[in-house]
């Protein structure tokens, strides 16, 4: 279940329907996918062969299908990161700078754990959700935002959009935003 911090007052919300009520307030779309539909074998693997990342897809394709029928998306795949990708860290310097899509950025975590850190309203700022396996997410479009991964540096997600093309980074330049650790 997802958690949020809200960076500019440290208040945590952590109860579903905190946090549901909150990213709807937000203009975020939350949703929680069952993780123990996922076979045990890829519950906790992160170096996904293609004919893995396919299993992932089939065994999701229902909520797959509802989300992208609902939402206008076309494509779909599998993302997997862990210290055992190339480049990592590199990787998730450019992942670590506000940015924003011209579509929605969604992500519905299958394994593993990952933060976006999302702008919201003057009077929220900045807050950080907290995501793991079965939780799914959608920033909407030209919602300043980033993604990192948490401590366990482990992450397997489906990821869905209209065109892959719009899901192209635009920085966002943005004086008010403090990285935190």
């Amino acid at each position: 279940m997802a958690h949020i911090r809200i960076r500019n007052t440290e208040q945590r919300l952590e109860s579903e329907q905190e946090v549901r009520a909150f990213l709807q307030e937000q203009g975020v779309l939350y949703e929680h996918w069952n993780p123990e539909k996922l076979p045990e074998n890829l519950r906790d693997y992160y170096t996904l062969t293609e004919e893995e990342k396919a299993e992932i897809l089939q065994v999701y394709d229902e909520e797959i299908r509802s989300l992208a029928q609902r939402n206008g998306y076309e494509k779909w795949d599998i993302v997997a990161l862990s210290d055992a990708t190339p480049n990592l860290d590199e990787l998730l310097k450019k992942f670590e700078n506000v940015h924003i899509h011209t579509e929605d950025e969604v992500r519905a975590i299958t394994a593993g754990n990952g933060i976006f850190t999302i702008k919201g309203g003057d009077e929220i700022g900045y807050f950080d959700v907290e995501l793991s396996a079965g939780d799914v997410i959608s920033v909407p479009v030209n919602t300043p935002h980033f993604f990192t991964l948490m401590e366990n540096r482990k992450v397997v997600a489906v990821r869905l959009f209209i065109d892959p093309a719009g899901w192209v980074a635009h920085p966002y330049e943005d004086p008010t935003f403090k990285k935190t650790s």
